[in-house]
């Protein structure tokens, strides 16, 4: 953990944020093959995490992370300190009625930004960052984010996203009137929501590196406990992928669907013809069937394997490439994920350029609390936006919840609706504890077993 001091005192100044704090936090997953596949065969879940504390004297905190697998976890953390000057001292007041403003301030940075500029290491520490803010912002508001969202005001909220480089697509009048149209009949869908919960599908039975038996059990057990859809990692071997879908519809029936993911592992001619052969057992979409940024790829595979889905998202970088995957036409479903680009800021603007060409948002979750984030933003998005969720799901994968303050909740495959105030993004100390890398509990034991098995 690293925590910097800032601002000397000022006497009665407002509040202020006084510390950084930065943790690398990595579990164990690969020891299981959990989140394992075609491109990814050995994943430990990690979290580059921080928190910004302040002289408020509420005891409230703002937290925020980016998701990594393992090694290179402790490069995430040191982008995330390289953004502590532009956020130590800032008044809490100020920084929570406009996190745009830190957004705009991190983005704008000139020297920060000839590492991207708005891709890659620094953009995800970014997005980190700008996440706590808005931690911060909703648990001093006393609202679970997706309330705080929902009930803003909508020119409020078209204030908080950058549209350079979107006019050719998204004007800020879009947005506005996009915004103002979704508030009609929020109350009813708000509602429901915390009635009902937003639907889920889960990729837990299909990692890579399951055998045949724990994909059928987790299958089966998926449909049992609700859920209407499930997902299988594929792209290895196309003979296993053949097998691997016909044990998964032996499982779940004709009527479940089941979706496919293949981790960018494939060119644009393979993806075609990896799919054809997958398309008798029906899948419902394939995911990122070649590189993230091959936008004209996407719009190729998705001409050639139509009536099957084209899903990307997980690893587009920012808000750009989004534009011009909807722009080409290039995908059926669009999958955001919440500490992939520059945060919550950059997401808004994301959910309005799929609002304004009508694509589905299936957000990628799953990882270390990209479920206890991602759900804020679609149910934002049903409440006050597309105003729907038809053919709209989130991912649900079974790992690592415990280990949060507010973990989801699934009920009957939905995804219950959060009511705790903040972004769902606080760790147990316990466990950042016991997790942090190299020298928590947990490493510094399993460091000591390999030096004992080693030997003489």
């Amino acid at each position: 953990m690293t925590s910097r001091k800032g601002s000397p005192s000022l006497g009665d100044h407002a509040p202020r944020i006084i510390a950084v704090d930065t943790y690398d936090i990595r579990f164990p997953t690969s020891r299981e093959m959990d989140g394992s596949d075609a491109m990814n065969p050995d994943p430990d879940y990690s979290a580059a995490y921080l928190v910004l504390r302040t002289d408020a004297g509420d005891g409230l905190e703002g937290h925020g992370f980016t998701f990594t697998i393992g090694r290179g976890n402790e490069v995430q953390v040191a982008a995330i300190e390289a953004l502590r000057p532009h956020l130590l001292g800032r008044p809490v007041a100020e920084l929570c009625a406009d996190p745009g403003s830190v957004s705009r301030v991190l983005i704008g940075d000139s020297q920060l930004r000839w590492l991207g500029p708005e891709k890659g290491v620094m953009h995800m520490a970014i997005g980190a960052a700008v996440n706590a803010v808005w931690d911060l912002a909703a648990k001093r508001a006393g609202k679970p984010l997706w309330q705080l969202l929902a009930d803003a005001d909508p020119a409020w909220l078209v204030s908080q996203v950058d549209f350079r480089y979107l006019s050719d697509a998204l004007t800020r009048e879009d947005a506005l009137e996009l915004l103002r149209a979704g508030r009609h009949g929020a109350e009813e869908r708000r509602a429901e929501l915390l009635r009902r919960g937003y639907p889920a599908y889960t990729t837990s039975p299909g990692w890579l590196g399951y055998d045949d038996e724990k994909l059928f059990r987790l299958a089966e057990q998926a449909v049992a406990d609700g859920f209407t859809q499930i997902k299988l990692k594929v792209g290895a071997d196309l003979h296993d992928d053949v097998r691997r879908m016909r044990t998964a519809r032996a499982a779940v029936g004709p009527d479940i669907r089941v979706a496919i993911d293949a981790n960018q592992r494939w060119g644009v001619g393979e993806s075609v013809e990896w799919v054809t052969a997958l398309a008798e057992f029906d899948p419902y979409w394939i995911e990122e069937p070649t590189s993230p940024d091959d936008i004209l790829g996407h719009a190729a595979v998705r001409r050639a394997v139509a009536p099957v889905r084209v899903a990307t998202g997980e690893h587009v970088q920012n808000r750009i490439v989004f534009k011009q995957l909807l722009q080409a036409g290039a995908i059926d479903v669009l999958q955001m994920d919440a500490a992939r680009v520059g945060g919550v800021n950059e997401n808004l603007a994301i959910l309005l350029l799929a609002a304004k060409f009508g694509v589905p948002v299936c957000p990628h979750a799953g990882g270390v609390g990209l479920c206890e984030l991602v759900q804020h933003l679609s149910m934002f998005d049903y409440v006050a936006l597309s105003g729907t969720v038809e053919d709209r799901v989130i991912e649900y994968v079974d790992h690592l919840h415990e280990h949060f303050t507010d973990p989801v909740v699934i009920e009957s495959g939905h995804y219950a609706a959060p009511t705790s105030p903040g972004f769902s993004a606080q760790m147990l100390p316990e466990s950042i504890a016991e997790f942090t890398f190299p020298g928590g509990a947990f490493w510094a034991a399993d460091l000591a077993s390999s030096r004992a098995e080693v030997p003489a």
